[in-house]
């Protein structure tokens, strides 16, 4: 399956400044998931979505809109836990944004919560998908870092993180951003979620 070809249109703190669409997905997780890595692997592009080796370093909702479908887009939302020279105060402003952005954007088809797959879901993670759940937001989980887990540990592994996020291990989609397992499936998903055929 062809990239999805992505543009960067725009970042904001208010989501009610960012551009109206007719459907967009949200991607999710901690810091240091690997949520732009994964956005330009969708893509096929390097920088498209601005990575670090550094976690927090996303810290806007930055939107991408599809260049054959520009009312159609992709939101990375800032990571959830650990930012490098954050305070308490500028996290809980974060956590605002993010939430404000979750419960009042109309456009909001699906939020892909993103997890470690060698570490497995975090208490921040599993609050996430509760949080969710209990605000009636659609959304699924995708396991990260798929080229980690060690190939004789995989199939515990899926079972664990599938449990521990009260899923069946076939309702997560386990992916590589860096040697491009799953990608087609995601990017399939992806497009489906934005009610594309």
């Amino acid at each position: 399956m062809p990239p999805i070809r992505l543009r960067f249109v725009q970042s904001a703190t208010d989501h009610r400044t960012l551009p109206e669409l007719d459907a967009e997905v949200a991607f999710a997780g901690r810091s240091n998931v690997g949520k732009s890595s994964l956005i330009n692997a969708l893509a096929n592009r390097k920088h498209l979505a601005h990575t670090s080796k550094t976690p927090g370093r996303t810290q806007l909702l930055n939107t991408y809109v599809l260049e054959e479908e520009p009312t159609l887009g992709i939101v990375d939302l800032p990571g959830y836990g650990y930012a490098a020279g954050a305070s308490k105060r500028v996290r809980r402003g974060w956590q605002q944004m993010i939430e404000t952005y979750l419960i009042e954007r109309t456009s909001l088809t699906m939020v892909v919560v993103l997890v470690d797959g060698l570490v497995g879901p975090t208490d921040l993670d599993l609050t996430m998908l509760t949080w969710l759940g209990s605000h009636a937001i659609p959304h699924a989980v995708v396991a990260t870092k798929h080229d980690r887990v060690k190939s004789s540990l995989r199939q515990r592994r899926r079972q664990e993180l599938a449990r521990r996020c009260h899923l069946d291990p076939g309702d997560v989609i386990w992916v590589s951003a860096a040697t491009g397992t799953n990608l087609d499936l995601l990017r399939r998903a992806v497009l489906a979620w934005l009610e594309l055929p």
